[in-house]
């Protein structure tokens, strides 16, 4: 299943050695196809990350707003990003796409013979058996990850010998050879090559010395690469930019372990597709920052002509008032109108049922208790038992007021049922314009 995944890259890969002859140049090509492939992607996230940035003061207004309430923070965040339009998982979602593809390079760089040039298991077993017998190879101890490279680069060495000693049966087997600027891309640089390699001889350390370079130029380029990338979004919450700063410290460093412990022509690849990342990058942030600062304006003054309607309408309204030139507003949603009707109702019983009683307490000779001074509605003793009206004017009879309307309020029944207390409903009031009017009149036609 892998060897089907890793095919388009690896007749990408052949096809850009055929045209050029030179593996490094493949390798530059391939990154470079491999960004104009992936620019569609990159650039969604990058305006949906520009988008983001550009709401970071109005999310730190929420969550000033919202401090201590993470439930209706969350909710108006997202209220936010929908009416923006930001999907703050994108920009995260198509980063990740470049990693399958890194993975999928290293296995046609680590096998060329079975993954790149798709030959068979039988082609890799007859060229070793092949270099045993001729003294060019001996068989590590230990299992040899990178055992197709070296087969494959003695294959190109001694490409005569193994084309005719071997005809036959190395069918699908190139002459790849793996040179780039005296560099041999099929080789890992050695960390400590200083202690190792001949001095005296500079066509056998400045090679070293070249492998060496390559995984701190990914390294240098990688963190150079992050830092374009963050410069064009330079407002960021104190979290984003303490998360940013361990990413583009982790991110070279991993670079440099990478590309010590895999072949030089990784190396390349990264180092290529950071400085085209770089243009990339460039270049969607011009393009998109002109985009998104027309939007913004746009939006702006479109936010800049409501906000001036409605002040224009709402100094209308209070002229029109001043004038005592309000009228009801008559366009009354039906459900308002019932429950209108249905409290006059109400208003009119309650009415009926007080002329009743009163009628009722007069045919049998009962008087009307006398309302104490303390009552409010129905309530008898809203303000208190003990309450007296006069008690700071009349300060001399306050204290044997007070025990009289204590003694008389003992046990009496706090509300005054003949008494109903009906609550009024304001009425609206609004301004009908010329322009309300033929609406409702359209509304009613």
């Amino acid at each position: 299943m892998w060897a089907t995944i890793t095919k388009p890259f690896a007749w990408l890969m052949v096809k850009l050695y055929e045209l050029t002859g030179n593996y490094g140049l493949a390798v530059i090509l391939f990154a470079l196809a491999v960004n104009l492939v992936l620019t569609p992607f990159m650039a969604k996230s990058k305006k949906s990350m520009m988008r983001s940035t550009r709401l970071q003061p109005r999310i730190q207004e929420l969550q000033r707003r919202h401090e201590g309430n993470p439930q209706k923070l969350n909710q108006e965040m997202q209220n936010l990003y929908r009416e923006e339009g930001v999907n703050p998982m994108s920009g995260c979602l198509w980063s990740l796409i470049p990693f399958p593809i890194l993975i999928a390079l290293y296995s046609v760089i680590r096998q060329p013979i079975t993954r790149m040039m798709f030959a068979a298991q039988d082609v890799v077993a007859t060229l070793q058996d092949y270099f045993v017998a001729n003294g060019l190879y001996t068989i590590p101890t230990k299992a040899d990850a990178y055992v197709e490279i070296k087969l494959a680069n003695l294959a190109h060495e001694h490409w005569d010998a193994v084309a005719t000693d071997l005809a036959g049966k190395i069918d699908g087997l190139l002459d790849v050879d793996f040179g780039f600027l005296g560099l041999n891309l099929g080789s890992q640089p050695q960390w400590n090559f200083f202690v190792k390699t001949d001095w005296s001889d500079v066509s056998v350390w400045l090679p070293a010395l070249g492998l060496f370079l390559i995984p701190f130029i990914s390294a240098a380029l990688s963190w150079l690469s992050m830092k374009v990338s963050n410069a064009a979004n330079p407002q960021q919450d104190a979290q984003t930019q303490a998360s940013m700063k361990t990413m583009n410290l982790m991110m070279p460093l991993m670079s440099i372990w990478i590309c010590f412990v895999m072949p030089a022509a990784m190396g390349i690849y990264w180092i290529a597709n950071s400085v085209f990342g770089m243009i990339r990058d460039f270049v969607l942030t011009k393009v998109y920052k002109r985009k998104l600062d027309k939007e913004d304006a746009e939006r702006q003054a479109m936010r800049s002509a409501r906000e001036k309607e409605l002040e224009e309408k709402r100094l209308e309204t209070e002229r029109l008032r001043a004038e005592g030139k309000t009228e009801k507003n008559t366009n009354t949603s039906k459900k308002k109108i019932q429950a209108n009707e249905k409290q006059k109702q109400d208003e009119r019983k309650a009415a009926l049922d007080k002329a009743e009683r009163a009628a009722r307490r007069e045919r049998l000779g009962i008087k009307e208790e006398e309302k104490p001074a303390s009552q409010v509605g129905n309530r008898r003793y809203a303000r208190g038992r003990a309450y007296v009206a006069d008690r700071f004017t009349n300060p001399e009879n306050a204290e044997e007021a007070t025990l009289a309307a204590a003694a008389a309020s003992e046990g009496a029944d706090p509300i005054d049922e003949s008494v109903e207390e009906a609550v009024a409903t304001p009425v609206e009031e609004t301004v009908i314009t010329p322009a309300d009017e033929t609406a409702q009149s359209d509304e009613e036609n």
